[in-house]
């Protein structure tokens, strides 16, 4: 089957294909493609002659690998396709069904002539087992479900009628969810459903055989909550506030469990707030994104979309996605929605609002705590406005262009 094209994380992994002392990691929420870019990368590798032989690809969910479970097996798996003489490309999806595989897998990159890729789930890979036993030795890269511009790129090549109207098209999408799975599915029902199917499975699969949760009733009722509230500044004790408004007394040590896992199975993205003015990370009050806005959708009836944290949410899964640090950003009593850092360690300050052409005190709003920054970085404020304005050299940039064309910060 032919398969829809990551670019954006096709190149930056590329460099790496022929490296046999760096293991390549790639991490992202379930059923985000990270098995469908694993194919794309042994397709590409493949299209420049290597021969078939040298690339062997182990997907352990799948029959024929399902049985294997420890390290000897796993070796023993690895040592009989891979007989070839020069370069190997070695590829494991799913890796956390071995027990033990750090060790199989950096006997190999010790050897040499061993280019290796490897996926698994999220809250085994980021826990301490990796991290300690390949220090130095691996590189990740992070994948997150579709962007706006892939959601259409996908939509065409799935031929699926595109919205001609980009603001139309961008509620599709945030509707929809940026699984791609969910694209094949025509009914919003259909949608829907399979969105709620993504959360159960990381639930069983990623959370509940990692951490400890005596009652999931409580871890779903903390769950609901922080993802209703995504985008909102929030601190442990706001949420135990609630929590017990509602009827549930809950410590905060439990509450910040609860989140750690969810953060681990990258449902969840931890923002924290940087004071801009004595260039300190600010503890207690953070905010929380989603991994894909469908994690709120498909759990709530209503489909009116609230434009604010929605936006929000996707211009930080976009700078994410481009490799971007992200914080909030405090200016006195001011706020700047994000302070970005990008791979060459520049910075670029963003406001987001779905509109600034309405209403004076919007624009002024907006602007404020930008004009008040006075280093000479880039200072956006995106919209979805076609009325574009400049202002003490702050770009009025419009958001779904600047998505659509792949723009970097």
């Amino acid at each position: 089957m032919k398969l829809y094209k990551r670019e954006n994380y096709l190149k930056k992994i590329r460099g790496f294909y022929d490296a046999d002392d760096i293991i390549k990691v790639i991490t992202g929420v379930r059923r985000c493609g990270k098995s469908s870019l694993m194919e794309m990368i042994a397709a590409e590798i493949a299209e420049k002659g290597v021969a078939k032989e040298n690339i062997i690809y182990i997907d352990l969910d799948k029959r024929g690998f399902r049985s294997i479970k420890t390290a000897d097996a796993f070796e023993q798996c690895i040592d009989e396709r891979g007989t070839a003489a020069g370069l190997k490309y070695l590829f494991v999806d799913e890796i956390q069904n071995v027990e033990g595989f750090e060790e199989v897998l950096n006997g190999y990159r010790t050897e040499g002539n061993w280019s290796i890729f490897i996926t698994g789930s999220n809250s085994y890979l980021l826990s301490g087992e990796l991290v300690t036993k390949l220090t130095g030795r691996y590189l990740e890269f992070e994948m997150f479900p579709l962007s706006f511009d892939e959601y259409e790129g996908m939509k065409a090549f799935l031929g699926k009628p595109v919205d001609p109207n980009p603001q139309a098209e961008l509620t599709n999408y945030i509707l929809d969810s940026g699984f791609p799975r969910a694209l094949f599915l025509d009914d919003p029902a259909d949608k829907r459903k399979y969105v709620q199917g993504v959360i159960k499975e990381i639930f069983e699969k990623d959370i509940r055989k990692r951490v400890k949760i005596r009652k999931k009733e409580t871890f779903e009722l903390v769950r609901r909550y922080i993802i209703g509230n995504y985008g909102a500044t929030t601190s442990l004790n706001n949420i135990c506030e609630e929590l017990k408004k509602n009827g549930l007394s809950i410590g905060k040590a439990t509450v910040s469990r609860y989140i750690r896992a969810l953060v681990d199975a990258k449902i969840l993205y931890e923002c924290n707030r940087f004071d801009i003015k004595s260039k300190k990370v600010l503890s207690g009050e953070k905010k929380y994104y989603l991994a894909d806005l469908g994690f709120y959708y498909a759990e709530n009836t209503d489909n009116r979309v609230n434009y604010g944290p929605t936006l929000e949410n996707m211009v930080y899964i976009y700078a994410c996605s481009r490799d971007c640090s992200v914080s909030v950003g405090r200016i006195g009593k001011l706020e700047c929605d994000f302070i970005l850092r990008n791979r060459e360690m520049d910075y670029s300050y963003v406001q987001v609002a779905y509109t600034i052409a309405l209403s004076k005190d919007t624009e002024e709003r907006e602007y404020r705590p930008l004009e008040i920054i006075k280093d000479n970085y880039p200072k956006y404020v995106m919209t979805t406005d076609y009325l574009l304005q400049n202002r003490n050299g702050i770009q009025h940039v419009n958001l779904i262009d600047f998505m659509k064309d792949g723009r970097s910060f």
